[in-house]
């Protein structure tokens, strides 16, 4: 093996979200890694879904963006003042 080339494999601590810890080998920088998700807490593994509020996200995006024509295209204000 070619020296300088492979990163340094060390020791680290994995601290996932419920607060169980294990030591594995690494190649990440630093003696802790703390996982947000994990097999305790994500959807595909609780079975629980999250629902996005979809409603908001069109309301939202109408009032940024205004009144959109039949073409895709947003009308000018000018134009919009003067029907």
């Amino acid at each position: 093996m070619k020296k300088g080339l492979h990163p340094e494999y060390n020791l680290i601590t994995v601290r996932l979200a419920d607060g169980t810890e294990f030591q594995i080998r690494s190649t990440l920088k630093g003696p802790v890694y703390v996982s947000d998700v994990d097999a305790t807490n994500h959807p595909f593994y609780t079975g629980v879904r999250q629902f996005v509020d979809r409603a908001g996200r069109v309301e939202k995006f109408m009032r940024r963006y205004g009144k959109v024509t039949s073409q895709g295209h947003q009308k000018p204000e000018a134009e919009e003042e003067g029907k």
